[in-house]
């Protein structure tokens, strides 16, 4: 029989697990959304998914035993009760308990997991293969075989990152042109940087691979249901790496196959403005909406410059007001004494090069009255 003094500590004991188990599962529903890994929308993430939930239960499994057992010890053989500590050492049974049940355990976790992990890396017979290519800070994809390319970088206003305007509903998660692929297609992924290391994320694909300059590496996803999935550059890779979302768009086959033979007819409109010759309205306009696009983050609204002068004015600088050769090299083939200051050629079209350096070198108050056309581009990136 426990004595009086025994029955209150087991009470309290119980009333303290009672509790905290009390605890624990009032807020599982109301936090299971929120905390628990989401199950995703690719074969992977639901193999990844039901991978890291059978490893939880063994995990809760172990847990419950081992603080049962404690638990059962404190109450039973605590000092107070009278007991008196057993004397051995190096108890034979006790350590090849200890050694073999735990060895048996990460047996039995691990005979799936490789199975899992020899399916993520299973990239044979994919349907479309896409490059995703990082830069400093946008996301350049193209479609293999098809003749398709662009770049899809932060919609954001600057408004909204500087507190001068409300924050929207995807503030942040937007882009200017969204990954479009198909349901139900396998999709293979090569993945590769131009300047220094991102990280491609897309959490409900499962699929999270580091992006490197020099390397390629391979991944895929056939992503079961149409809708948008958001992802993010997961490696930090300098001052706009907040500012690198990513924005998955898939849709059902139909529709799919629509939206690529737009862009097909799309690129070659594009291909063929090298032969337009603009006029000043025509090329600042445009100018204004590239530079917006692709220039302001670094060099500001207004061709201010910015962070703290590490991104050089435009407004009156020597390249906007100097030598008009030397524009257009910085912007077709980048600084070599800043890296910052990527190559865009392959980033831009002629007829987008020609128009922003055109606005940068008649807006902010420089006022050359140079007019580059995409002919000039064309004509400069080949050496003539």
């Amino acid at each position: 029989m426990l004595s009086q003094a025994s029955r209150l500590f087991t009470f309290r004991l119980l009333a303290v697990a009672a509790t905290l188990s009390a605890l624990f599962f009032a807020a599982e529903a109301r936090a299971q959304a929120e905390v628990n890994m989401t199950r995703g929308v690719t074969p992977v993430a639901h193999e990844v998914y039901d991978i890291h939930m059978f490893m939880l239960w063994i995990c809760v499994a172990v847990g419950v035993l081992v603080f049962a057992y404690l638990l059962w010890t404190l109450i039973f053989h605590r000092k107070s009760a009278g007991r008196e500590p057993a004397q051995f050492h190096e108890h034979l049974g006790a350590e090849i308990a200890w050694t073999v049940i735990p060895f048996c355990i990460l047996v039995i976790m691990a005979i799936p997991a490789t199975a899992k992990i020899k399916a993520i890396y299973d990239t044979s017979e994919a349907e479309i293969d896409i490059k995703v290519t990082g830069w400093q800070w946008k996301w350049q994809y193209e479609y293999l075989g098809e003749g398709v390319s662009f770049m899809s970088e932060l919609a954001t206003p600057n408004d909204q990152i500087y507190n001068l305007d409300a924050k929207g509903q995807n503030y942040l998660q937007e882009v200017t042109e969204p990954l479009v692929l198909p349901a139900d297609t396998k999709v293979r992924f090569l993945v590769t940087a131009k300047d220094v290391i991102h990280a491609w994320w897309v959490p409900a694909f499962a699929i999270k691979r580091d992006a490197i300059p020099g390397y390629t590496v391979e991944t895929w996803a056939t992503v079961e249901q149409p809708g948008i999935y958001r992802g993010a550059c997961a490696e930090l890779c300098g001052q706009g790496h907040a500012f690198m979302p990513i924005v998955v768009d898939v849709r059902p086959k139909a529709e799919y196959a629509a939206w690529l033979a737009a862009k097909k007819q799309e690129a070659a409109a594009v291909a063929a403005l090298k032969d337009k010759t603009y006029d000043m309205a025509e090329s600042m306009e445009l100018g204004q909406a590239v530079y917006e696009r692709a220039c302001a983050f670094c060099h500001g609204v207004n061709g201010e410059g910015g962070a703290g002068g590490a991104f050089p004015a435009m407004a009156g600088s020597p390249i906007s007001l100097g030598d008009l050769r030397a524009h257009l090299d910085i912007v077709v083939n980048g600084s070599a004494n800043n890296a910052a200051m990527q190559s865009f050629k392959d980033q831009l079209n002629e007829a987008e090069i020609a128009a922003v350096i055109t606005y940068e070198r008649n807006a902010f108050g420089n006022n050359t009255g140079d007019l580059v056309q995409p002919l000039d581009v064309y004509n400069f990136a080949r050496g003539q």
